[in-house]
């Protein structure tokens, strides 16, 4: 009998915690604490222009310790220099129509495909719909994430002229780099 009844435990015990581990759970993005910086060159390298931009909203699903999907939505109108900058670089001249057109589309989304785990190097590949002008694009990005914490940190590049961000002058347009650069911290 008392061997029935472990069985028993075991059992239902197997059963709870599979049950436990395919239960989605979404986390809310901290959207007062997160933020994605911004870097922009010139072609050569000569000089750049740093900053940030904030998010809306966000959320990250996951299914027992794995990521599901996610979604992010970014306020292309808080673009903005290094905070505590003297130098104010080209903010407004980003926000109108050569570049982000911030009035026309105020928001900016990321949308996550899939994802792969590496538990060797606990990074994450991110498979991404990215929108921006109304145009979306699939990027791929590797991320850092820390259940402790509650963190998610990525580090990528976007070629901005698939979204059509370009300059309405050729010449100044191909002495900017193509390449923008984001570092993301996320806190959920």
């Amino acid at each position: 009998m008392q061997k029935l009844f472990i069985t028993l435990m075991i059992l239902t015990s197997t059963v709870v915690t599979s049950q436990v581990q395919n239960i989605s759970v979404t986390h809310p993005l901290d959207h007062q604490k997160s933020v994605l910086h911004w870097k922009g060159s010139y072609t050569f390298n000569i000089s750049e222009h740093n900053g940030v931009v904030y998010f809306k909203r966000g959320e990250l699903t996951t299914k027992g310790d794995q990521i599901t999907g996610g979604s992010f939505v970014i306020d292309m109108l808080s673009i903005d220099n290094v905070p505590n900058s003297d130098h104010k670089g080209p903010i407004e001249h980003l926000k109108d129509s050569d570049f982000f057109d911030v009035y026309k589309f105020p928001v900016a989304k990321l949308v996550l495909t899939s994802v792969e785990y590496f538990p060797n190097t606990n990074t994450h590949e991110i498979f991404a719909d990215l929108t921006i002008k109304g145009i979306t694009q699939n990027i791929k990005f590797y991320a850092d994430i820390d259940g402790i914490k509650n963190t998610m940190k990525a580090h990528f590049k976007i070629d901005r002229t698939r979204w059509g961000i370009t300059y309405n002058n050729k010449a100044k347009d191909k002495a900017i780099s193509d390449a923008v650069e984001f570092k993301a911290e996320l806190y959920f």
